[in-house]
């Protein structure tokens, strides 16, 4: 019987077929049908445009394997946006390399250098790197790049988007002129094709056809809730549902780090994974989430690309995605190998056309629930130990465990009360209902708002301002400082206020208890200097009442507070600029 005749049709040698068969290829994929018969030819330069997860790597990579002669001469360059990416393409293609034995190197910032040296020294197939460390090489004359015959942008998309043109056009510069370009996007902005103009000579255009992109082992659901308010839905979620192990996505470095930290300290097993941590963290952080030690792993879109972490049952986007292409890319790392994920997204009531936009445009079913009440949270958490309970029952008791049962019980005349007082030491406060704060929008999240800001002001208590003698100049942010408040004084983030940072001091108003509890908290022996908090004095911050605001006519911060990791709207993680910064801002860039 003749092995996988459909691969064989489109030109590829044995010893790549059984490559194939081994790994458990069966038939080709749209962009590999169109792309590798193409690149097997002499000459032919191509550009792939194929949507994520549909085989692209392999559509590149098998021509590569079957051109290279294998003698240690740099033959392939390949540049990635992400380390994890450039990773599992190393991985790819050695996995497709059968009897070839390629030497493939993956090349990234993060990691020793030196290291990358001694291997580039002994000699190298293909390098897979992202631009940054490549052109580093480059520069050092450690990657040659005199016998180069293919040259590939993998997500050229995602590389441009990430700022690497000069990095990129930098390296195609130093490429020789007979070697083969191809380039591989989801997408095909303008960038990409003028890309393709400068350093591409007559290339081929493979678009393969858009498929209906819903995931259908995947349930899709939305639970509309205010900024402010995501945390608690989140651990309500997380709480209610029978073996989380899932992936946070988050627009920002900061918002990732602060959830994680957020979610850690209230008991859950998470982690946060973005661009800044060291590549040796990293790995710790990966190995650790696909040994299920971490069970929730909160991470940027940046750098989850090239993840690859089996049976997730959740994937939760905080903040609902720019892009359809983004959701599409979350949703689809959840319900694989047939078993049903769940995706879940936090929309805030100022976000529910975009995500009505991601509905149409993916031809989703996303469904709007209700956020689980404290109540149902409760109960879902005492069916889960109950379960657990029952489960630990069902086994035989070791003979040393029933003596210690036995004397134990002498002591006590009540053994239903032992064992409650045993239950409570081993699950502690999980059923204790103060761990959640009540949350005010459901469904019709536009109009629970409205009605929050029409009530609040009546019903609210007064607040108190409180002055704060630190500012810009003194490091001080919005976040930073809800941060410092919540995370010192004890208090919650709910409780703060109309926050003003000025350049050497800040304000923020709070109910009278909480004011109480910041002033003794930083205050200081008499004679021993001011304090750093202190009463407003000015008059016109007396009597300020729950959600209104009135210092200024200006679209209120309080609006879209984001205490747990505020999106920055500016594409920026730093922290959250006011309007009028904003508009000083363009105005100087019109001038200039």
């Amino acid at each position: 019987m003749e092995i996988l005749p459909e691969f064989k049709m489109l030109g590829l040698s044995d010893d790549t077929l059984e490559a194939l068969r081994e790994k458990g290829f069966t038939t080709p994929t749209e962009i590999q049908k169109l792309c590798i018969p193409l690149l097997l030819e002499e000459g032919t330069e191509v550009i792939g445009q194929a949507q994520t997860g549909t085989g692209k790597t392999a559509a590149f990579g098998l021509p590569i394997i079957e051109t290279l002669d294998g003698d240690g001469s740099l033959g392939a360059l390949i540049l990635c946006p992400t380390r994890e990416l450039a990773i599992q393409v190393a991985e790819e293609i050695r996995s497709l390399e059968g009897r070839k034995k390629l030497v493939v190197e993956p090349v990234y910032g993060g990691a020793s250098i030196e290291n990358q040296i001694k291997k580039l020294k002994k000699g190298v197939d293909v390098v897979v790197g992202t631009p940054g460390r490549i052109l580093d090489h480059i520069r050092r004359k450690t990657i040659r790049l005199d016998g180069l015959r293919f040259c590939v942008l993998d997500e050229a998309d995602e590389m441009l988007d990430m700022g690497f043109i000069e990095d990129i056009e930098a390296i195609l510069a130093e490429t020789p002129e007979n070697k083969r370009m191809l380039m591989f996007s989801a997408t095909m902005p303008e960038m990409v094709l003028s890309i393709a103009e400068k350093f591409m000579h007559d290339y081929k255009l493979i678009r393969t056809e858009k498929k209906d992109t819903s995931n259908k082992m995947t349930r899709q659901i939305a639970y509309i809730v205010k900024e402010s308010e995501k945390l608690e839905a989140l651990t309500r979620i997380i709480d209610s549902e029978v073996g989380f192990y899932g992936v946070i996505f988050c627009r920002t470095k900061i918002q990732c780090e602060e959830i994680a930290n957020r979610l850690q300290s209230r008991g859950y097993g998470a982690a946060a994974l973005h661009g800044d941590l060291s590549q040796r963290e990293r790995e710790a952080i990966l190995k650790a989430v696909k040994e299920h030690r971490t069970e929730i792993l909160v991470a940027t879109d940046v750098a989850s690309r090239g993840l690859d972490i089996q049976e997730l049952s959740h994937v939760i986007n905080f903040s609902v995605p720019e892009d359809p292409e983004i959701y599409i890319h979350r949703v689809g790392r959840t319900g694989r190998a047939g078993h049903e994920g769940i995706a879940i997204t936090l929309c805030g009531p100022r976000e529910t056309r975009r995500l009505s936009f991601i509905e149409r445009t993916t031809s989703s079913d996303i469904v709007r629930l209700e956020v689980p009440t404290i109540k149902q949270v409760l109960a879902a958490k005492r069916e889960k130990i109950s379960t657990d309970i029952k489960d630990k029952l069902a086994q035989e008791p070791k003979k040393e465990y029933l003596v210690l049962a036995m004397e134990a019980l002498e002591d006590s005349k009540d053994p239903l009360s032992a064992f409650a007082c045993l239950l409570q030491a081993l699950y502690g406060d999980q059923l204790n209902e103060k761990l959640y704060t009540e949350i005010s929008v459901g469904k019709d999240g536009r109009r629970q708002e409205r009605k929050d800001r029409k009530d609040s002001g009546r019903k609210d208590e007064e607040l108190t301002r409180i002055f704060i003698a630190r500012g810009r100049r003194d490091g001080i942010t919005k976040r930073s400082l809800v941060n410092i408040l919540c995370d010192q004084v004890g208090i919650r983030d709910q409780d703060l206020n109309h926050i003003e940072v000025m350049d050497d001091f800040s304000f923020v108003s709070t109910p009278e208890g909480v004011a109480k509890k910041i002033l003794k908290y930083f205050s200081v022996p008499k004679g021993k200097g001011k304090p750093i908090a202190t009463r407003a004095k000015d008059e016109r911050f007396a009597g300020v009442r729950g959600g209104r605001d009135n210092f200024k006519k200006r679209k209120r911060w309080s609006d879209e507070f984001q205490p747990y990791g505020r999106d920055i709207r500016d594409g920026e993680d730093e922290g959250f600029r006011m309007p009028e910064k904003r508009r000083k801002e363009k105005g100087r860039k019109k001038r200039k």
